[in-house]
């Protein structure tokens, strides 16, 4: 059940986005005390070229993907709860898997995106993020085995490759994003 507002919208916002080019899941339950994931997102097998016109959204689409967003700042806490869900899907995975007496391919396993509308340097430097050649600025990454980053929406630049990220951002940010929706063409897909 969806206690929040911004929740329920970006939940709803992100599964439209994201419905043309995948499988997407909202509220997926995780295995151990009742624990959801926001957006589980499983590309489809055909991939479409125009996932593209997400940008950055889309590049997250390029593979599994679990989708948080967070309208207040993400807490140290609830950004390790996220991880922890993360790892669920990853044991649950392994151990289906062995089930059926395949190997697990590292393309199989999600990779996290904590999207938060502000973080501070502290907080990302408590997880032990990094910039990566090739990614924009506010997208910082926990090491590689973790398979996580954390999206500081307030530190993206204003391109359209990042509209669809920062209209889930808060105040001047996100005003900015509606101001640049409002401007797409009218023939627009989204």
């Amino acid at each position: 059940m969806t206690r929040f507002i911004h929740d329920k919208f970006a939940k709803d916002y992100l599964e439209e986005l994201l419905k043309n080019y995948g499988e997407v899941k909202a509220s997926e339950k995780v295995s151990g005390e009742i624990k959801e994931i926001d957006v589980l997102f499983t590309p489809a097998k055909q991939q479409s070229s125009n996932i593209q016109i997400l940008g950055l959204l889309g590049r997250f689409a390029e593979q599994p993907a679990i989708i948080e967003p967070y309208r207040n700042p993400a807490s140290t806490d609830e950004i390790c709860d996220c991880i922890l869900k993360l790892l669920e899907i990853k044991a649950f995975l392994r151990r289906e898997a062995k089930a059926n007496k395949t190997k697990l391919q590292d393309s199989e396993i999600p990779k996290l995106w904590v999207l938060t509308p502000t973080i501070s340097e502290t907080r990302l430097s408590s997880f032990g993020t990094m910039q990566k050649a090739g990614w924009l600025s506010g997208v910082h990454f926990l090491p590689d085995a973790l398979r996580t980053a954390i999206v500081a929406i307030h530190q993206l630049p204003q391109t359209p490759e990042t509209l669809w990220l920062r209209l889930l951002g808060r105040g001047s940010v996100q005003s900015q994003a509606i101001i640049e929706l409002q401007a797409l063409p009218l023939d627009h897909p989204y």
